[in-house]
């Protein structure tokens, strides 16, 4: 145990429930060293030899007598005592270094393997390739899109500007660039990065909103292009990587995961999305990238990710266009700048609401309520009039403007489908043949669709209602409606 006596440490051992013995001074360091090698050098060879700090004669320990000590041998015993005491101390380390045996010896296992070399494997649809082969195959048709856009106008009545990132993928050899819709709307300035580092300045050659996909062109030549593949052979299951920008910042990576769904119906910003469902590590920036299968085969679009539903936080929910939902159209908007047989049919709705019904005493409830007909649309040609409500179209029941928006997207200009319309407190029904949406409507659709829609499917006024010289007018002037 230990002892505060006049504020020095002493140490007192009892062996074996003995009484301890007399003791002296434990003083650490070298004073306490030269002190135990003065005293063994002072006793003859039949003294009691010294332990732990005392000598021990038998049973009792006992103090060695003093003696006469001379100046030069406390020099001699201190000097000693200091090579011995820096001798154990430097002995001990390489002891502790040495792992505490002499035949052991520290070592680190330094694999010999030579490194693994990616060949660049081209993508023919026979065979299945290794992450980092899919990886190599992609990565240089993988492009970071950065865009400029005015944001509004400060106090000063001077523009802000604000910056985007996404991705895109390489269509072309001679520079067709395929992303998102959203990735580049409104877009001032589109600029181009390839994984070599390569910039271009990117003109816009088209997009739709509703399918969310758009075109872009640099003027390049030799490009890497990217090869489709049929969405449509995609199994719930099935590996996909998605590669792209991430944060914009962490460009040109590569994240895997697996089919989670492959129709699955969406809602983004109030339009309706069929989408592949991945658990891909998506985030802001990887929109427009390509999904990949384990063939190296491009069969989605990635779009959108989840952070929240409800007020719950959610993780692993990723979304991508099925490629084959949209190849067509993409060919349509490099031909044309727009979607040529895009379905069309010249009408200005809005969703009906219940408050609606019961101040205008309809028996429906729900539907898309005609505001106004375009002259010469399909709309008027199939003899829909202002005030009906379409509850149907061919087997699906519309309740909403989203639900239009659904099952337009079905057909394409040319298609027949048959409307269930209310009019009068009556159910007809009427054939319409979709028409194409005219070039000079294809921005102005975009602009409206579906937005200023509150939660009750009402909205303000967006420019559509003419004048409001009837009852129908005005009341498209109230709740607002969208060009179809």
């Amino acid at each position: 145990m230990y002892n505060n006596d006049e504020n020095m440490y002493h140490h007192t051992y009892d062996k074996g429930g003995n009484e301890p013995g007399q003791r002296y001074d434990a003083r650490p360091g070298i004073d306490e060293q030269l002190h135990q090698f003065q005293q063994q050098q002072s006793q003859p060879q039949t003294e009691p030899q010294q332990t732990g700090g005392y000598y021990q004669s038998g049973e009792t320990a006992t103090k060695p007598p003093k003696k006469k000590e001379r100046f030069g041998l406390k020099l001699a015993a201190l000097a000693l005592a200091c090579a011995l005491f820096g001798g154990v101390l430097g002995g001990g380390i390489v002891w502790v270094a040495k792992g505490g045996n002499a035949a052991m010896k520290t070592e680190v296992q330094v694999s010999n393997r030579p490194a693994t070399e990616v060949v660049v494997q081209k993508v023919d649809g026979g065979k299945e390739l290794s992450f980092a082969e899919l990886y190599a195959a992609n990565v240089n048709s993988v492009v970071s899109i950065n865009t400029t856009a005015t944001s509004g106008y400060n106090f000063f009545g001077q523009p802000v500007q604000s910056a985007s990132a996404g991705s895109g993928f390489v269509l072309t050899k001679d520079g067709y660039i395929v992303t998102n819709y959203h990735v580049v709307k409104d877009a001032e300035t589109v600029k181009v990065t390839l994984y070599h580092g390569d910039t271009y300045d990117a003109t816009y050659v088209g997009g739709d909103e509703d399918y969310d996909i758009a075109v872009i062109k640099v003027e390049a030549a030799d490009l890497t292009p990217v090869v489709l593949g049929n969405s449509d052979h995609l199994n719930v299951g099935d590996e996909v990587l998605a590669i792209g920008n991430p944060l914009g910042e962490l460009t040109f990576s590569m994240s895997e995961g697996i089919a989670s769904s492959v129709n699955r119906a969406i809602n983004v910003s109030g339009t309706p999305f069929n989408m592949i469902q991945v658990t891909c590590a998506i985030n802001p920036g990887n929109s427009g990238g390509p999904l990949v299968n384990r063939y190296g085969e491009v069969v989605g679009i990635v779009s959108a990710k989840y952070s929240s539903y409800s007020s719950n936080s959610v993780e692993g929910l990723g979304f991508a266009i099925p490629m084959n939902d949209v190849v067509a159209m993409i060919q349509d908007i490099m031909t044309n700048g727009y979607i040529s047989n895009k379905p069309y049919l010249g009408i200005n709705g809005g969703t009906m609401t219940e408050q609606m019904a019961s101040q205008y005493r309809y028996e429906v409830k729900s539907g898309v309520f005609i505001y106004s007909v375009e002259d010469n649309g399909a709309a008027q040609k199939a003899g829909l009039q202002m005030g009906d409500v379409i509850t149907a179209i061919d087997e699906t029941e519309i309740t909403s403007l989203e639900d239009l928006t659904a099952v337009k997207k079905k057909y394409s200009a040319g298609d027949t489908a048959t409307f269930t319309i209310y009019r009068g407190g009556e159910t007809q029904k009427v054939e319409v043949t979709w028409d194409a949406v005219p070039a000079d409507q294809q921005t102005k659709t975009e602009e409206n669709t579906n937005r200023n829609q509150d939660q009750n499917g009402n909205g303000s006024n967006n420019g559509n209602g003419g004048n409001y010289g009837n009852p129908w007018d005005m009341f498209n002037y109230f709740f607002g409606g969208n060009h179809w």
